[in-house]
């Protein structure tokens, strides 16, 4: 009975797929990818970026560079007060 639950539960958590973040109007990549493309940054690299959307809400988004040039939301936070730190992020 308790090695039928493990498996049980072994075959949920295997069948979990990652969700990616959308964008949100103010993301860079809201309407598609931006024409140009960050051509000296090395594929891998990250870089924020900071906005407020029509509700007044703060956003910090993370986006990394793809081998294609493209850039991909790696992760969204929300803050409740828009102060910005040292590397200009929330």
């Amino acid at each position: 009975m308790r090695w039928g639950m493990i498996m049980v539960a072994a075959v949920l958590l295997a069948s979990c797929t990652a969700v990616e973040v959308e964008p949100i109007p103010g993301s860079i990549t809201y309407n598609g990818q931006p024409r140009t493309k960050l051509t000296k940054s090395p594929a891998g690299s990250t870089f924020s970026h900071t906005f407020h959307d029509q509700r007044g809400n703060y956003w910090s988004e993370t986006y990394q560079i793809q081998p294609d040039r493209s850039l991909k939301i790696i992760s969204r936070r929300r803050a409740e007060d828009f102060r910005l730190n040292d590397n200009g992020g929330l």
